[in-house]
């Protein structure tokens, strides 16, 4: 008789994970234990996620012991499964379909090419209740409430109209406790795409219904030109003329060239012009002298002369800050507030989209870190408050996907969907090239030039037909990506590869208001330009003419530093990859006003 092989550690800790889950799946009856037993297909008892006329697929699997305080896996990302048709159509069309570039006019977005206001795609609202009905029956008058939206809303759009969205209730449960017990909302948007992460429908119901004001954060300004910058500031205005709109980064001063990108890692100096004066501003002008800010306001200069001071790091003499995790009966029973600025405080709420940099501006109002940060969508697991002074207090929610019109592969390029778990990644890719020079960025090298060099010796890789299929490929053998057992080019860990270069700003995508092209002139010499360069902390890029061609030598994608595998495909937390607090400046960085011309990376003409 053959002996058994023994079993592999792989195997004894998913094996070690089963038990423990069927472990919490029977005791109690708590949120843990309820999800667990929805993780086995058991009795739905109160996540409704699973609606009768959708198939679910759960995102972001999170393990955890029974002794821990909360459940990460609770506030997880539900979205609609696809097919496997569909899966493999698009697959197959990213094979055979020939990358042609979109003109500049197809890369303009309307928000109501978004959000259509005859489709309905609305967000599920909070039901009423009284203190007279149990935790019982507010749970399952919500969980009503909420089917019947989802109903309603797959009702109106046939399948496959939709982009991803949000199917969790717990997560739109926390939502809405920041909703009620936050005093001004900072809606926090990147800059790249700000169309795709602002629904209307829920500006209107902030300012009406709630009847509360509305900070548009416009993150990540880093990674837009100047003029893109502005006439997404402007274009806003004018589609809601109410709305306070605030630009921010929390990485000012980054070298742009027209190569591939590094790594953003966040700068210390002059953290205070990097946007957080200008929400401190918003929100002096909302309360008019209601709440005291002043303390706020000494923060922000106290934590500004710090940061100028040489080896002084982030956390070192740092003001404590007070945070409170929020437990569920405290939430599920709490009534809207309909007193603003109770007590003399002033409740900021943050929501947005995940990967738009909620916790990254957290950390900077902050000053240091206290919340951790990561490009994987849904990191944030649970709903907590940070008071800032005495009188601010910062709410952090989970980031939520609301329904709309957009196009799955932008939804995946601007990291809303995790890229670790996509099951056909290519065609993002080629949406992705389509609208990108990624030949002369990426320098890659057609396949065929790579297999029959004598037959096509005299054409080069920019005259030949380029696929999504070829692009992944090229990159791969560039890359050194090869498959385990056969060696062969590992196009799936190159596509994933590429799309998070794209997520974290170093093959930038800047998607451009209506009307930009036309405009393109009067954009470009606007007198706000100044402004948006100064907060980005660089300098005019004339001035920057003479340094050029010392800093292109250590940006250059073909260096050996450059392919050094850290957008590897391992889709880890993170959670000081783009925050650098408390680093000190290494000798070779350069000042945080030098720059180079960024506008060939992103098809801009030059502007010299």
């Amino acid at each position: 008789m053959p002996r058994k092989k023994p079993f592999s550690n792989k195997q004894k800790k998913k094996q070690l994970q089963v038990k423990r889950e069927r472990k919490r799946g029977d005791t109690g009856s708590g949120p843990s234990s309820r999800n667990a037993s929805v993780e086995r297909g058991g009795e739905r008892q109160s996540d409704t996620s699973d609606s009768e006329t959708t198939d679910i697929r759960r995102i972001n699997q999170q393990p955890f012991s029974r002794e821990s305080r909360f459940d990460p896996n609770r506030f997880r990302l539900h979205f609609e499964k696809e097919s496997k048709e569909e899966v493999e159509k698009r697959k197959k069309l990213a094979m055979e379909k020939l990358l042609q570039p979109v003109s500049d006019k197809e890369l303009e977005v309307s928000i109501d090419d978004i959000y259509p206001s005859e489709k309905g795609l609305g967000f599920p609202r909070r039901p009423p209740w009284n203190y007279e009905m149990t935790r019982e029956n507010l749970l399952r008058k919500e969980e009503k409430s909420f089917r019947e939206y989802l109903d309603d809303l797959l009702s109106r759009n046939p399948p496959g109209s939709l982009s991803h969205f949000e199917h969790n209730l717990e997560t739109w449960r926390q939502f809405w406790r920041v909703l009620e017990m936050s005093d001004v909302i900072l809606l926090i948007v990147d800059i790249r795409h700000p169309v795709l992460q602002f629904p209307p429908g829920l500006y209107h119901h902030i300012t009406g219904d709630l009847q509360k004001r509305v900070v548009l954060v416009l993150n990540k300004a880093d990674l837009c030109p100047p003029p893109q910058v502005i006439a997404w500031k402007h274009y806003m205005t004018s589609q809601f003329p109410h709305l306070h709109i605030v630009c921010f980064t929390s990485h000012p001063g980054q070298p742009y060239s027209t190569v591939l990108q590094k790594k953003r890692v966040r700068r210390k100096a002059d953290l205070s012009h990097a946007g957080g004066i200008d929400i401190l501003k918003a929100c002096q002008e909302i309360t008019a002298g209601r709440v005291d800010l002043s303390s706020w306001e000494q923060k922000i200069h106290r934590d500004a002369v710090a940061e100028r001071l040489e080896g002084e790091r982030a956390d070192e003499g740092a003001e404590s800050v007070l945070v409170e995790h929020q437990c569920d009966s405290a939430m599920e029973m709490s009534s809207p507030s309909q007193e603003l600025y109770k007590d003399g405080v002033l409740t900021l709420g943050c929501i947005g989209f995940p990967n738009v940099g909620k916790s990254s501006i957290i950390n900077s109002l902050v000053g240091r870190k206290v919340v951790s940060v990561s490009r994987t969508p849904g990191h944030t697991k649970y709903f907590q408050t940070y008071y800032l002074t005495p009188t601010v207090k910062l709410c952090d929610c989970p980031g939520l996907v609301f329904p709309s019109l957009v196009n799955k592969q932008l939804q995946i390029l601007a990291g809303i969907y995790p890229v670790s778990q996509l099951q056909e990644p290519y065609s993002s890719v080629g949406y992705l090239c389509e609208r990108t020079p990624f030949l002369s960025v990426l320098k890659l090298k057609h396949p065929s030039l790579l297999e029959n060099e004598a037959k096509h010796s005299n054409k080069g890789s920019e005259e030949l037909d380029w696929t999504a299929w070829h692009v992944c490929e090229s990159w791969a053998e560039r890359r050194g990506y090869k498959t385990a057992k056969a060696a062969r080019h590992d196009v799936y860990r190159a596509a994933n590869s590429l799309l998070r270069l794209a997520i974290d700003g170093r093959l930038c995508l800047c998607l451009r208001a209506p009307g930009y092209s036309c405009l393109r002139e009067h954009w470009e010499n606007h007198p706000d330009l100044p402004e948006i360069m100064t907060l980005q902390g660089r300098m005019a890029a004339a001035e920057s003419t003479g340094d050029r061609d010392d800093d292109e030598d250590g940006e250059s994608s073909t260096e050996p530093e450059e392919e050094r595998d850290w957008d590897a495909d391992d889709d880890g937390d993170g959670d000081d990859e783009d925050e650098g607090f408390g680093l000190p400046r290494r000798k070779d960085d350069k000042p945080s006003g030098f720059t180079v011309n960024m506008y060939n990376v992103l098809r801009e003409n030059e502007c010299e």
